[in-house]
């Protein structure tokens, strides 16, 4: 097998066999983002697409989890991404779960009943980047869709069957929409109600257009007592049903994990706790990568 540039994959992913299905990503717009600049998005033919399964079936005796990558998977054909799950079906009998990345224009050129044919063909979880429920910094961020239809996308995601993980990002908003920010994702992501809800933590990558506003002054990062705020903020307005949170990524200051709502007060608790701490949040009291 070969991949074509950086790959990425989610951390529920980290043992699965990754299979480029599309190179790069087709918005590519997002002003935080840098993973696939180096990239310009094409769909990989199927014969392509075939031969890499080929020769995953020879190399590995056991495949439990197949990823499809690069960014958006689902911007293929029904028909073309139904021949892909039925050979998987057919090489790896053993593999129990799909998965890819989802861009909300993407799931939502897909009508409910295509999804659930790929969720029966073994497409069992998508991974959606919400980022933000706020319409103004979704458009801040060139994220190109409005929170009404990043609700109805996940909602659509929902309907079908398929898991739905979906990512906020903290401090996505800056200092002057800290608060909006929280507010406006918890209304999103109780409109969508996804199965699993992460949370990471903004860090700025050189060469993208965020990256410029920070050096000039234009957006203010948040301090990590403000991230803390934010998330406290965030936690209390979810009014989600059975949602695993996350909140222990790399980028994430301190671990933060439970099932909303029923570990809702132990999730405030910590967060509370740790402000009560005045360790100045310091570099080095907190973990950053």
């Amino acid at each position: 097998m070969k991949y074509e540039g950086s790959v990425y994959r989610p951390p529920s992913e980290a043992y699965s066999l990754i299979v480029q299905t599309t190179i790069g990503c087709s918005h590519n717009a997002c002003t935080f983002c840098d993973m696939y600049k180096d990239k310009v998005f094409r769909v990989r033919k199927l014969g392509e697409i075939e031969k890499d399964l080929i020769e995953a079936r020879e190399q590995y005796n056991e495949v439990k989890k197949i990823f499809l990558a690069d960014g958006n998977s689902l911007a293929l054909k029904t028909s073309d991404l139904k021949s892909i799950l039925i050979k998987i079906k057919e090489l790896f009998p053993e593999c129990q779960r799909i998965g890819v990345y989802s861009a909300p224009k993407d799931i939502l050129r897909k009508t409910t009943e295509e999804l659930s044919e790929l969720q029966d063909l073994g497409l069992k979880i998508a991974y959606l980047g919400v980022e933000s429920g706020s319409d103004e910094i979704l458009k801040k961020i060139k994220k190109g869709v409005t929170s009404a239809e990043m609700i109805e996308a996940g909602k659509k995601i929902v309907g079908s069957g398929i898991k739905l993980s979906v990512t906020l990002i903290s401090g996505l908003g800056g200092k002057d929409k800290s608060q909006e920010h929280a507010k406006e994702s918890a209304r999103v992501i109780n409109e969508i109600n996804p199965h699993y809800l992460g949370l990471l933590t903004l860090m700025v990558q050189p060469g993208t257009e965020m990256y410029e506003e920070v050096k000039s002054d234009r957006f203010q990062l948040l301090s990590p007592k403000e991230v803390m705020l934010e998330t406290k903020i965030l936690i209390s307005h979810l009014e989600v049903k059975n949602c695993v949170f996350r909140s222990n990524h790399a980028s994430n200051y301190i671990p933060l994990a439970g099932t909303l709502p029923a570990e809702r007060e132990k999730i405030l608790g910590q967060i509370e706790e740790i402000l009560k701490e005045d360790h100045d949040y310091k570099e080095e009291y907190f973990r950053r990568l």
